[in-house]
């Protein structure tokens, strides 16, 4: 673990998604996605679904433009900027409305407007994110998501077991530019179902415990 803060979140555990609703958004290259990561086709086209509806109407609502959606599993992951408490309300209800969201992690930040260069900087650590996943050996890239706000990285998907979580976490922590990292990946129980990721409990605390030898 590096000097960077790293929060992997645990969320309720959550159910299968049934059934495919055909987007209007590429199903095909859902399907090629699919095929390659954890997600089964059904939640793939279920994904699209959710995030094409939660980003329509946080268009259409025209004081949430810089309030960005990423869909993975059934939870919604909304992140970037609004100006009012009121307005950070109105964007979680409107990711609640999608008949197939699952869950909602609410990681919009109250601020003023933000500018292109602030933009372009949180573009550029995300692409490198990504390359680190890719170049990773413990890391299936293509199951994780990756969307920074203010230095801040989030990354959402359904990961192969526990490993692959912290080394996601680790190697995104060391792309230039990252101030934090927020994990809200999640894993499969032996039934299928999604559930959340629960780190391993730390050792208790003994403070009658040396830290080291002071004769070693």
């Amino acid at each position: 673990m590096n000097r960077l803060s790293i929060t992997l979140c645990s969320l309720a555990a959550l159910p299968l998604l049934s059934g495919c609703v055909l987007a209007a958004v590429g199903v095909a290259g859902t399907a090629a996605v699919s095929a390659n990561q954890e997600r089964t086709f059904g939640e793939a086209v279920d994904d699209v679904a959710i995030e094409t509806e939660v980003k329509s109407k946080l268009i259409s609502h025209g004081s949430l433009g810089e309030v960005d959606v990423e869909v993975a599993g059934g939870l919604v992951l909304i992140s970037g900027r609004v100006q009012t408490p009121e307005l950070r309300v109105t964007a979680e209800s409107i990711a609640w409305s999608a008949k197939r969201t699952r869950d909602v992690a609410n990681e919009v930040r109250i601020e003023s407007p933000g500018g292109f260069f602030s933009n372009a900087s949180d573009e550029i650590i995300s692409a490198r994110v990504r390359a680190r996943l890719i170049g990773s050996k413990s890391v299936k890239s293509v199951n994780i998501n990756v969307e920074t706000y203010g230095g801040v990285v989030y990354l959402t998907g359904i990961a192969r077991d526990a490993h692959e979580i912290e080394r996601a976490a680790e190697e995104a922590s060391y792309a230039g530019g990252v101030n934090q990292v927020v994990s809200y990946l999640r894993l499969r129980d032996e039934r299928g179902e999604i559930v959340p990721y629960q780190p391993a409990t730390p050792a208790p605390y003994d403070p009658d415990e040396l830290v080291g030898d002071p004769e070693s």
